[in-house]
This record gives structure tokens, C-alpha cells and sequence, in this order.
């Protein structure tokens, strides 16, 4: 492979490293306060007779964030105390926001499958993919995979969107 199949190549310089840490860090606390909110959610869920209740998949939700995101912020911490920031990196967690936000309205006019494919494409095209028709591909059928997972093995429906899925 060639070095313009494999994406750009930009150096590592520690300014470069400083603000990837940085953005990961604050990426990680919000996905840490992101769990504590699932997770008081959940646990607000009535409680079910069946083996797997409506609060068992936000709850292994909020506790998965909540184990990446205090990771993230833990590998950052070193960075993080450096005085070299510079917050014109941040525009990628900047990026990862708006999509966040633009995927809740979106969710219930257009359906979980294409904006939960949407969402993953976006975060890892900014995380650095290399191959974005592999990625749109990965997050769809990632998407489908856990719509089916909610609706037929849980029982629970996630919005369906004008196409049924």
C-alpha cells in the first residue's frame, strides 16, 4: 500500500499529541456524565418479571460509557496537566457534538438504522477511518444489527423512521 491509499499522514509533533489528549480527555468526561445520566434513567425503569428488563440495556450502556469514558480521561490526565494546549484541535469534538445533537432531532423523523449509521460514520471519519466507503458499511450494518437486537431479541422498539427500520 501506498501512503495515499492509507489517508494523509500529518507528523506527531507533541503540540499534535497535547491537543489529541486533550479533546480525549474532555470526550471522556462528557461520556462520563453521559453514564451517570443512562444510568439514573435506567434506573428510574420499572421493574420486569422476564430475565433481561427494560433497564438492562441502558444500564450495561451506561456503565460501558462510563468505563471508556473514565479510560479516556484517565490516558489524557498526563497531557492534560502540560500547559502546551491548543484549542484549534478541538474542532473535532466540536464536529462530534453537533452530530449528537443533529442525530436526536433526526432520530424520530428518519428512523435509528440510518441515523445510528450516520452517527457512527461521522465519529469515526473524524476519529481518523481511512476507507469511508468501508466505514459507512461497518456503521450500517452495526446499525442494523442492534435495531434487531433491541426489537426482535429484547422486545424493545427503537424509531423506526419512515422506511420501517
Amino acid at each position: 500500500m501506498t501512503d495515499l491509499e492509507e489517508g494523509p499522514v500529518r507528523p506527531e509533533t507533541p503540540e499534535v499529541e497535547h491537543a489529541e489528549a486533550r479533546a480525549s480527555g474532555l470526550l471522556g468526561v462528557i461520556m462520563v456524565i453521559a453514564a451517570v445520566v443512562v444510568l439514573v434513567d435506567a434506573a428510574r425503569l420499572r421493574d420486569s418479571d422476564d430475565a433481561l428488563g427494560p433497564a438492562a440495556a441502558p444500564t450495561l450502556l451506561g456503565v460501558l460509557l462510563g468505563l471508556v469514558g473514565g479510560a479516556l480521561a484517565f490516558q489524557s490526565r498526563h497531557f492534560l496537566r502540560t500547559p502546551k494546549a491548543r484549542p484549534a484541535h478541538l474542532w473535532r469534538l466540536a464536529v462530534l457534538v453537533v452530530t449528537l445533537v443533529v442525530y436526536a432531532l433526526l432520530l424520530p423523523l428518519m428512523g435509528f438504522v440510518v441515523c445510528g449509521t450516520g452517527l457512527f460514520t461521522v465519529a469515526a471519519l473524524l476519529l481518523g477511518a481511512p476507507h469511508p466507503a468501508r466505514v459507512v458499511a461497518y456503521g450500517w450494518t452495526l446499525a442494523v444489527v442492534v435495531f434487531l437486537v433491541f426489537d426482535v431479541l429484547i422486545g424493545l422498539s427503537l424509531p423506526a423512521g419512515p422506511w420501517g427500520f
